[in-house]
Parts: C-alpha cells; sequence; structure tokens
C-alpha cells in the first residue's frame, strides 16, 4: 500500500524511458557530428538525473490491460456516480493498470463503464485504453510519405534549432496518426521517424520504434461493391448515436460524441453540431486540429486520425478522439467524435474513396462529393 498512483507508471528500461516517457531528442540533417555527439551527450546526461517512478513488474502482465488518463480525475472508493468519496487523483497522462472493468447500476446512463485500478475506481470518460507494442523501424521511406500510427501510450516530440537547440514540443498519442516522410539516427543511435506536420508545416522526430506503418489494405475501401447512393448515414444528436446504412440496412450502430450546446464567444457561432442534410467533402487519415503551435498542454492536437469533412468551412467533421472516451455524451466543439477503431471503420466506408497506393502528397487527402449525411 506504499505505491502511489504515479509509482505505477511502467518504464522498461534506459533505452524505453527515452523513448517512451521522457522522450528523446532528435539528430537533425543540418547539423555535423560534433554538434549531434554534443548536443546529445547534454542531453542524455540531462536524462539521467530525472527521477523515475519503480519499475513495476505489473506492467509485463499481458493479461492486464493499460488506461492513459487524458485529464485530472479523481479515484473513488466505491464506483458510484454522481457523488463518491474521492480517495486519490490521477494527472493527465498517468499510465495505470486496470484490473478490470465494471458496469455498476449507479451509472452514468449514457457511459456506465468504471475500471478498478490502485486504490480504487474511476469512471472511463477520461481513460484511453492503451498498449506498449514497440515496432521495428525500417531504413528508408518512400518518398511520397509514409502513414503511420502511434503504438505506445505516448511518445514526445522534439524539432531542433541552431538558436535553441533541441526543444520539446508536444506529445503524440496513442493510436494518432500522422506522415512520417524519412529515417535519421537519434540520439541513442538508434532510428527515428521524422514526421511532416501538414497544418504547421513543420517536420519533427519521435524515435521509430514507437510508431507503426500503416499498410494499404488498412485504409482500402469497405463494401466498394455497394452503390454509394445506397450508403448514408444518420446522426441523431439527441441519443447521441451514428448508424450506417446500405440501402435500408444498418451495418454499423455506435454511440458518439457531438458538439457542446455552448457559446463561449458571443461573437462566435458556438460549440453545437448543425443539423441538417451534408455530404462528406472531404478526408484525411491524419489531421492536425487546433492552433498549430505544437504546445505541450493538451489544447493543440495534432494526428487527429481518420478525419472526414462534411461541412467544410468552418470544418465540421467526423474523427477518432484520443483525449476522452466518454462517448454517448457532447463533448466536442462541434465536430463528432468516435472510437478510432470505429472513425477507422467509417473513413474506409464512406465516399470519396482514398486512395492508393499513395503516388505523392497530393494523395495525402481526397475530396469529392460522398456519402450522405443526415443530422437530426
Amino acid at each position: 500500500m506504499g505505491f502511489t498512483c504515479r509509482e505505477e507508471i511502467a518504464f522498461y528500461s534506459l533505452s524505453t524511458r527515452l523513448q517512451f516517457i521522457t522522450m528523446h531528442n532528435i539528430m537533425s540533417p543540418q547539423i555535423n557530428r560534433r554538434d549531434f555527439l554534443k548536443i546529445s551527450g547534454l542531453a542524455l546526461a540531462s536524462l539521467a538525473f530525472n527521477p523515475f517512478p519503480p519499475y513495476s513488474d505489473e506492467y509485463n502482465q499481458p493479461t492486464t490491460p493499460l488506461g492513459r488518463i487524458t485529464r485530472d480525475i479523481s479515484v473513488f472508493r466505491a464506483p458510484t456516480w454522481p457523488d463518491g468519496d474521492t480517495v486519490a487523483y490521477l494527472h493527465r497522462d498517468d499510465i495505470v493498470n486496470l484490473y478490470y472493468e465494471l458496469t455498476p447500476v449507479s451509472g452514468p446512463p449514457y457511459n456506465p463503464v468504471w475500471y478498478r485500478v490502485w486504490n480504487g475506481y474511476i469512471h472511463s470518460a477520461y481513460v484511453q485504453k492503451v498498449r506498449i507494442n514497440l515496432n521495428t523501424p525500417v531504413d528508408q521511406l518512400p518518398e511520397t510519405g509514409q502513414l503511420c500510427e502511434v503504438t505506445v501510450p505516448y511518445t514526445q516530440i522534439y524539432q531542433y534549432s541552431t538558436y535553441t537547440g533541441w526543444s520539446q514540443r508536444a506529445r503524440l498519442y496513442y493510436r494518432s496518426t500522422h506522415w512520417a516522410v524519412g529515417v535519421d539516427e537519434g540520439p541513442d543511435r538508434a532510428p527515428w521517424y521524422r514526421l511532416w506536420d501538414e497544418l504547421s508545416r513543420e517536420q519533427y522526430h519521435v524515435p521509430a520504434n514507437a510508431i507503426r506503418l500503416i499498410s494499404d489494405a488498412e485504409i482500402s475501401p469497405l463494401s466498394p461493391e455497394v452503390p454509394p447512393e445506397q450508403k448514408r448515414l444518420e446522426v441523431s444528436l439527441a441519443n447521441q448515436t451514428l448508424t450506417a446504412y446500405e440501402n435500408d440496412q444498418v451495418v454499423l450502430f455506435k454511440k458518439i460524441s457531438s458538439g457542446l450546446n455552448q457559446r463561449p464567444d458571443p461573437n462566435d457561432i458556438g460549440w453545437h453540431t448543425p443539423p441538417g442534410i451534408y455530404h462528406i467533402q472531404s478526408k484525411y487519415p491524419s489531421k492536425h486540429m487546433g492552433a498549430g503551435d505544437l504546445a505541450g498542454d493538451g489544447s493543440d492536437l495534432p494526428g487527429v486520425p481518420w478525419t472526414c469533412f462534411f461541412l467544410s468551412p468552418p470544418g465540421y467533421a467526423f474523427h477518432g478522439a484520443y483525449w476522452h472516451n466518454n462517448f454517448g455524451l457532447q463533448m466536442s466543439h462541434g465536430c463528432i467524435n468516435m472510437d478510432i477503431q470505429d472513425a477507422q471503420w467509417l473513413f474506409r466506408w464512406t465516399t470519396p474513396i482514398f486512395p492508393t497506393p499513395i503516388e505523392s502528397r497530393a494523395d495525402w487527402y481526397r475530396t469529392g462529393y460522398g456519402t450522405l449525411v443526415n443530422i437530426t
């Protein structure tokens, strides 16, 4: 009982610590070997003095799922809602063991899932279920770029500047998607992937073994034999559900999170999702949403996965969400948030069809008059 929740965070080795939690500095093709060794030595030396929580053998148990906390939350003595006895707190990006899942009668009804964790229970609203899957890097990436996804709870990105050296930017989170455009040597002399950000038009690096390359088969269209006019999406804002139809046959029924009924700025359009009849207009397997400043406070959202715009401008879309797990309740600033696996299915099922193989960077997105969307 002497452990705190933070002490449960897993660190597998010095290498994994560099790659997963404290993260890494990067080797830029623009700096020479002397500068690289100097900066790398300083970086690694500074990391050596960073305190780390004790290693926990529990994280080697493949049967115990892991959860990443996506915002500060309470740990409760019992799974009671809405009022419970708080016994501890968890903070954004803490990684915890999820011992088991339960759905108590107390709810909440829109999302009754709770998890048993060390010291008590947490509601699933701000828990992303994650894994730690390290990958074998490739030596070379296609010139046209390679779609990829993060396969660890999070990894830190770094950029190099001749004025300030290495700077830490935002974190990239589990199952977020990105475009990798190159392979460079990192400070640990291991391969790092160079990623391209389509919004900020910047490049940055992450350790290659934290990234999985996505195959063309995982982007290929679903039900291509069904005529496009026989596919449609029905979204119920009242019930927070999405239903996909082929003719009148239901092929997908899922909870979603639409926009909040709020207007913080009276001069703005507000955060609600507008009802109406639309069509999918454009599709991005990876989209940077937010200000594009790569802020590390969680306000910027690089690598939003499997994005399908249905009203743009101003920019309403279906997409996966790695920052909450509270589907069934309004949560967004207007977009329709989905579980990442469901969003990937929707991306593949809807039209316009995303092109494969990728022949140029112009193929990183697809526009067209696509699947019917009816939001009521």
